[in-house]
């Protein structure tokens, strides 16, 4: 015991990258969100992650499960701008983007921006807006701009996606193109609470009375510091071994005779960029197979489709990604 705790302080003492403030930081992230939210763990250090690897998050789950509650309060957990769109049917591209407006002083038109010009984006039921409101996002997401009437408008850092979507109704609402999931760093499930969540959710909320829950979270971070935390992230050490392994996970999506399509290179910068993440959130500078393993199914449940003959007989992608993972020799 003791060689096991002299070995961590030794690790601990010859990190190479300072991670405390980092670590500090999602500690406090944690705190807040904890004094509203019940359970969910999954959901929040993901979306930790996905802040820490600047990438966005589709977050899936029936209604009332706090994936609109949740993502709102990690927003306001940072100081930075705050953005919520609610997608419907009759959403134009305009009305996210915003548009062109005549002014008679100048006689010139004036590019007034739209909701999307944020930090934090909540987009709330993703999947209800048409098609080409639809692609009307996926510049911005990708390349963070947005080219309007042939001039670029630059997105000020950071530029997250937070979209939630209910995966079980199906009226009204259209499927999102592969080309815009891909541009999800993750989708991540959210399910019900455990019986004792479900307690505790009841228990606080009578205790709060009429409280408003926001006005209980305190922001912890600035844009400033995310960026800090950005960059540090990309110090995290890949040993080449580890690249091999992850390179050789998305290599088995696109030969598998499971899968109809396989999984692209962004999804593997997306896995390496992901585990360095949650490695700096444990305190390690070096990232390890297990954290390749962690990300790897919320990363590529949504990238690869199933062959229709695997379909009918129930397959679903969370469960071919683990197949694939534990068909590839783990590094050592």
């Amino acid at each position: 015991m003791e060689d096991k705790e002299q070995q961590e302080d030794s690790l601990q003492f010859n990190s190479r990258v300072d991670l405390t403030k980092l670590q500090e930081a999602v500690t406090q992230i944690k705190s807040e969100l904890g004094k509203v939210i019940i359970g969910q763990q999954n959901m929040i250090e993901l979306l930790i992650i996905s802040i820490l690897s600047n990438g966005h998050s589709l977050i899936e789950g029936v209604p009332g499960v706090a994936k609109t509650v949740t993502a709102k309060l990690l927003a306001k957990t940072m100081n930075v701008d705050f953005s919520r769109i609610q997608f419907t049917p009759d959403l134009m591209p305009s009305d996210i983007l915003g548009t062109s407006i005549f002014n008679v002083k100048t006689s010139e038109f004036e590019f007034k921006k739209g909701p999307l010009f944020s930090n934090i984006i909540l987009i709330d039921e993703i999947n209800r807006a048409p098609a080409k409101t639809q692609a009307a996002l996926f510049e911005a997401m990708a390349e963070r701009q947005i080219t309007i009437d042939g001039t670029e408008y630059n997105m000020e850092p950071p530029f997250l996606v937070f979209a939630t979507q209910n995966p079980i109704e199906q009226e009204g609402t259209y499927r999102l193109p592969e080309a815009q999931l891909d541009r999800f760093l993750f989708k991540i499930k959210v399910h019900y609470p455990t019986l004792e969540e479900e307690v505790e959710i009841l228990e606080r909320k009578h205790e709060q009375k009429n409280s408003q829950v926001e006005q209980l979270i305190t922001s912890v971070l600035s844009a400033k510091q995310i960026a800090e935390y950005q960059n540090t992230i990309k110090e995290i050490i890949v040993e080449k071994n580890l690249i091999k392994y992850i390179a050789s996970i998305i290599d088995n999506t696109r030969t598998n005779a499971n899968l109809y399509l396989g999984a692209s290179p962004r999804a593997s910068i997306a896995i390496m960029d992901a585990s360095k993440a949650l490695a700096a959130i444990n305190g390690r500078d070096f990232i390890t197979p297990d954290d390749i393993k962690k990300v790897a199914t919320p990363i590529l449940a949504h990238r690869i489709i199933l062959t229709p003959e695997r379909e009918m007989e129930g397959l679903t992608a969370e469960h071919m990604v683990k197949q694939i993972i534990e068909s590839i020799e783990i590094p050592r």
